[in-house]
């Protein structure tokens, strides 16, 4: 600090009318909440400002004070535009109704800075008439305090005559006189303006900052600024900074209340060891968003607001107003060139359609200047948010309030002055209303809103529509609720249609009735599996519903496949988000995958019982796809889910794969005709034939259909596997023979015909089962579904006993009832045998043809009820004959 000239009390004249007192830059801010400062201290011209004079419009700064060149080369003091000067008037009718400052008592303070800043200040002004040296600053420096007086005399002379081309003195970019009132009367800090959402209210009168044209702002130091990512490309760069400013910034314990003692000690604290510019701002921005918390209870109303740059740093508490002052206190104490901007923010309490016209601004937030630029950053909503259903602030730290890119800032931010949206292109407020509701998440997330580009959704034909392209995986959800009164109806899930891919987003959005709406859309980055973040919010009207058949719920939300679905092993599906309609009452849905899953399915509609809805649904799990046939028994929509896990871990859980809307518009399948219950996952052959060595199915699918009541399904056993076959029918007549005697193998080399004749016609469930040992069990390979729609009466197969060999074959007779007192011809493969004959009401041998197959002719009778085929093995030269297979012989009374 430089030398303190201590002065005696002195009357100080005031102009006619009193000045906005804020509109007047003092160096540090004094003790009291606003500045009453009719004079330029600084002013090294011995010139008086007065309200008949400007304020210079800002193309040069000097310590805080700006000027302009004027048409004649010299520079001038730039008037302030309409809103100054009506702030001006308001600010005196304000004045009034407080308490009046009759005398001031000053102090003079000289702070000395380094010989650098001193040189930088000598400067020559050209006029057309003559050139006029500015004073060096080592003449301010030795003049004395007689001297500050005659300048405070002469500047008071200048009232006589025009502004006019004067400069304020360079030196006091070097040197600043500090006044401070020892004494004064201060307003309550009630007058304050509330606020909103957490994001705090303003003082009525801003802190004055250098007035600009919106070219000016436009062009020049101000154009082509850089964008934030140019800025730096991670927020990782400011690790250093960041840590040792939360790590110094607990100085606020100390009890030092004099507010440019503290600022200046944290301020000189927490940027010590700053590079430039950039990091003494991030050390400002952190120490604020970590320090100071939102003053709730003075935002409801339960105590005096706390804004005013020393109440804010003693409590650590503070509105808007006292974390954007604070941070200007800051800046300043660093070289930073720093403004407080007001206007209108979108927090607490705003709601979508909501109009700021003919309303007071109740936000403010900063401005920055660096490297010849304007940036803007938003210190209160960086520290968190407000819970108003608590009525508590909620610390949670938001870097995208730091140096907001302008095309992001003003979807939130608009200030009262259109050249502090620092846009090429200013938007009106008119504009800012329409503008979709985004938080600091959707850009975060990288998302852009391709539809619509205004808040406000009109449906046609009871329809709209919302629709964002990504660059990076992203999870989208969303809730809808219908504006009913004060409090808002939840909607359910059917009403909107939401369908992700990898790059986009569309939200279909059906209001089941006429009305207003509002949605707010979630989205959470696609690489984990946190909670989902509010994005944006829309409002759609609803002029009247669209005539459609209710559509089922989904409690996931999503139509089609996750986005997570690729990560989850699933590559591609057959169906896709939009739904899928079909007329003849079934469904079949392929996802192809990228290695073996497991597969569970749910399928739901509104008239469609649980337990019904199991026997609907028919799943193949093979190792590179997965199959689900689905049959409908009601007209209208389907959902049905999808879950998988990896196939080789079933200590897995089950995660939701996609979504899928199924439209049936004809063909419902009668509730006799669904699959049959109890049916195995894993029906056809899959990854479980395929690892017990069964291979080239001949029925490669689940479902079998025949329409004469047989079939025949053949596939290679390489490991020579014992096999056994089950048929099953819910339903089915009385008949003689059990189910097991209509399924026949046939064993030749390694490959196996399983032969099936149905007695009638319906829906048949045939299990596939083996034993890879003798003192194992058999178990279960696979479900195959046998669709029958013959009304043909197929008889039962012979029964066959252990002697039948792998390798034996039956030709004649396939069907094991046969008619008495008739001839019937035998034909049948029995490799190794030296014999085969049939035995009934006597012996008849069999004779081995050319081709290797024992044939003859054989009459039933009539006193027989079976006839059976022997044969003898030829093993040792044994002639003991053995039992391999018998036929029933039908009485007159037997029916079939």
């Amino acid at each position: 600090m430089g030398n303190v000239l201590h002065m005696r009390p002195v009357e100080v004249p005031f102009p006619k009318r009193s000045l906005n007192l804020r509109s007047v830059h003092c160096p540090l801010p004094t003790n009291i909440h606003q500045q009453h400062s009719c004079y330029n201290s600084n002013n090294s011209n011995n010139t008086k400002v007065t309200e008949e004079e400007s304020y210079p419009q800002a193309t040069q700064k000097t310590s805080g004070q700006e000027v302009k060149t004027g048409e004649s080369g010299e520079k001038k003091a730039s008037k302030p535009q309409d809103g100054h000067s009506k702030n001006t008037s308001k600010t005196t009718s304000d004045d009034e109704q407080g308490p009046l400052v009759v005398q001031q008592e000053w102090k003079l303070e000289v702070l000395s800075l380094n010989n650098s800043n001193i040189m930088k200040s000598h400067k020559t002004v050209e006029t057309e008439a003559t050139k006029t040296t500015v004073a060096t600053v080592a003449g301010v420096a030795q003049s004395k305090t007689s001297s500050v007086f005659q300048k405070w005399a002469a500047m008071e002379l200048e009232v006589q005559r025009p502004m006019t081309k004067r400069q304020l003195s360079d030196e006091c970019a070097a040197y600043s006189l500090r006044v401070v009132k020892k004494s004064t009367v201060r307003r309550e800090e009630g007058d304050v303006q509330r606020d909103v959402e957490g994001q705090a209210p303003v003082k009525p009168k801003l802190q004055p900052r250098p007035r600009q044209s919106s070219s000016s702002v436009k062009s020049g130091s101000v154009s082509k600024k850089k964008l934030k990512k140019e800025l730096f490309a991670t927020t990782e760069v400011f690790s250093r900074v960041d840590n040792h400013a939360i790590n110094t910034g607990k100085l606020r314990s100390q009890k030092i209340f004099s507010v440019p003692t503290i600022t200046q000690t944290i301020t000189q604290a927490i940027t010590e060891g700053a590079q430039n510019e950039l990091e003494k701002l991030r050390a400002i921005w952190i120490w604020l968003c970590h320090n100071i918390e939102y003053d709730v209870s003075g935002y409801l109303g339960l105590t005096d607001k706390l804004c005013s740059p020393e109440r804010v740093i003693e409590t650590g508490r503070g509105v808007c107003c006292g974390y954007s002052s604070v941070c200007m206190q800051m800046c300043q104490e660093a070289g930073i060139e720093c403004q407080e901007v007001s206007g209108h923010g979108k927090g607490i309490g705003y709601r979508q359609g909501q109009s700021y016209q003919n309303t007071k601004s109740l936000h403010m937030w900063n401005a920055v200047k660096l490297g010849g630029h304007w940036y803007l950053l938003d210190a209160c909503w960086g520290a968190g948010r407000v819970d108003m259903d608590n009525k508590a602030f909620i610390k949670r730290y938001d870097d995208f309030y730091f140096l907001t890119d302008p095309e992001d800032f003003i979807n939130s931010h608009c200030p009262d002055e259109q050249e502090w949206q620092l846009l090429d292109d200013p938007i009106p407020l008119e504009e800012f209303e329409k503008r979709v509701l985004k938080t600091s998440e959707f850009y975060r997330l990288g998302l852009t809103l391709l539809h619509p580009k205004h808040f406000l959704l009109v449906t046609e034909n009871g329809e709209a529509s919302v629709s964002m392209k990504f660059t990076k995986p992203v999870d989208f959800t969303y809730q809808i609720s219908q504006r009913n009164g004060c409090e808002p109806k939840a909607v359910n899930s059917s009403s909107g249609l939401l369908t992700v891919t990898r790059e986009s987003m569309r939200l279909r959005l059906l209001p089941p009735t006429g009305g207003t709406y509002d949605v707010m859309i979630f989205a959470r980055s696609g690489n984990n599996s946190g909670t989902f973040s509010w994005v944006c919010s829309l409002l759609v009207e609803c002029p009247e519903q669209k005539p459609t058949e209710e559509l089922p719920e989904n409690p996931f939300l999503s139509w089609g496949l996750q986005r997570s679905a690729e990560s989850l092993g699933v590559k591609k599906c057959s169906i896709g988000a939009e739904a899928a309609v079909s007329e003849t009452g079934s469904f079949e849905l392929v996802l192809h995958t990228s290695r073996p899953l497991m597969m569970l399915c749910e399928l739901t509609q509104k008239d469609l019982d649980p337990s019904i809805a199991k026997r609907c649904l028919a799943t193949q799990i093979q190792s590179d796809r997965l199959t689900c046939n689905v049959l409908c028994p009601y007209l209208g929509y389907y959902r049905l889910s999808v879950f998988v896990r990896n196939y080789e871990r079933p200590q897995d859980s089950f995660q939701n794969g996609g979504n899928f809307l199924l439209h049936c518009t004809g063909g419902a399948i009668n509730l006799n005709e669904l699959f049959p219950p109890a049916l195995s996952t894993a029906c056809g052959p899959g990854i479980r034939t395929q690892d017990a060595g069964l291979s080239k199915f001949s029925h490669t699918g689940a479902v079998v259909s025949t329409q004469q009541g047989k079939c025949n399904i053949t596939f290679q056993n390489q490991q020579d596997l014992e096999l056994h076959a089950v048929l099953f029918k819910e339903q089915r007549k009385r008949l003689g023979h059990p189910l097991c005697r209509h399924v026949f193998f046939t064993y030749n080399s390694s490959k196996v015909t399983i032969s099936v004749a149905l007695p009638e016609a319906g829906v048949y469930k045939l299990g596939l089962y083996a034993k890879t040992s003798t003192d194992q069990d058999f178990s279960l390979l696979c479900d195959f579904v046998l669709r029958n729609s013959s009304e043909s009466s197929w008889p039962p197969f012979p029964c066959t006993y252990t002697a039948w060999q792998r390798g034996s074959v039956l030709f004649e007779p396939r069907g094991g009832l046969l008619e008495p007192l008739s001839w019937v011809l035998f034909r049948v493969r029995v490799p190794g045998a030296q014999r085969v004959s049939v035995v009934g009401e006597q012996l008849m041998e069999l004779q081995l043809s050319k081709s290797r197959v024992w044939e003859g002719e054989v009459f039933t009778g009539a006193s027989v009820s079976q006839l059976k085929l022997a044969a003898s093995g030829g093993g040792g030269g044994s002639t003991d004959m053995a039992i391999i297979m018998s036929f029933d012989v039908l009485s007159q009374q037997n029916e079939m």
